[in-house]
């Protein structure tokens, strides 16, 4: 006798659970996607959250979009001038004094990546095209050693 394998709908929980992970910015955005779709009073709540608190605006936008399309009135949430983690600096710092004196630019990105894919994936989400001009100008002005 074959096993039937019955596939469950997500959840607004599952949804929730994507939208809230800090790593990855672009499964962010596809969680509120999600959550606007199903436009419930729960997906609702979380969406405005996230509109008001996440820290890539890519993210705040498309909460900000989903709420629209749920019919709620809602602001374009005003694009914050912040530190996005604290201590970013001595992160930075951390990861280029963990490599050889005399690394390149790209073994620094790629050992950013590795160690705090976190800080890589929001600065990334919310740097855009900009993130490499960005990244490239803390790495040469972080002291060799």
């Amino acid at each position: 006798m074959e096993e039937e394998v019955v596939e469950l709908a997500p959840t607004v929980d599952d949804f929730k659970k994507a939208a809230n992970g800090a790593a990855n910015w672009e499964e962010r955005v596809q969680a509120v996607v999600e959550l606007g779709k199903l436009n419930d009073k729960q997906a609702i709540g979380i969406l405005t959250r996230i509109m008001a608190n996440d820290s890539v605006y890519k993210v705040q936008e498309a909460a900000f979009h989903a709420l629209k399309e749920c019919g709620e009135d809602v602001e374009m949430p005003q694009r914050k001038e912040r530190e996005l983690f604290k201590g970013v600096n001595k992160i930075l710092l951390r990861v280029k004094k963990s490599l050889p004196v005399g690394h390149t630019f790209e073994e620094f990105k790629e050992k950013l990546k590795k160690m705090r894919v976190d800080v890589y994936n929001t600065y990334e989400g919310d740097k855009g095209a900009d993130f490499d001009k960005w990244l490239e100008g803390i790495w040469a002005s972080t002291p060799k050693k």
